[in-house]
């Protein structure tokens, strides 16, 4: 009669943890005599998701707490008269939106404008 063992070693699929679990394994890695690897292989994790578990941790977001992101506002100047001799007069009248970036440079967009492509654009515009 002959026996058979398996043992499994990983778990399959994804792990579902608590805040308090993750700080537990936070606490076991980067404690006093803490070490990353050790807390890996004893608990079963990533060091991935340890270091992305400190990360949360330290920003407030693992314990439910986000900071607000700040506004951020741009100058606005209305004028009566824009200078854009590339638009036609039927694009005037569609209504033209100026926009001068503090760099300087100076964006025309008429009111069929894609606002994502412009989001990119004035991104990519501000580096």
């Amino acid at each position: 009669m002959s026996s058979r063992i398996e043992i499994v070693s990983r778990v399959s699929g994804r792990r579902r943890w608590t805040v308090e679990q993750k700080l537990a394994v936070l606490q076991d890695a980067f404690g006093p005599e803490g070490c990353v690897r050790a807390a890996c292989e004893r608990h079963d994790v990533g060091s991935g998701s340890i270091y992305t578990w400190r990360r949360q941790a330290m920003s407030g977001e693992l314990a439910g707490v986000r900071k607000s992101i700040k506004p951020a506002f741009a100058e606005v100047q209305i004028s009566d008269q824009l200078a854009l001799p590339a638009l036609t007069t039927a694009a005037r009248t569609d209504g033209v939106i100026g926009i001068e970036l503090p760099s300087g440079i100076r964006v025309s967009v008429d009111a069929t404008v894609d606002a994502d492509a412009l989001s990119r654009v004035i991104g990519i515009l501000t580096r």
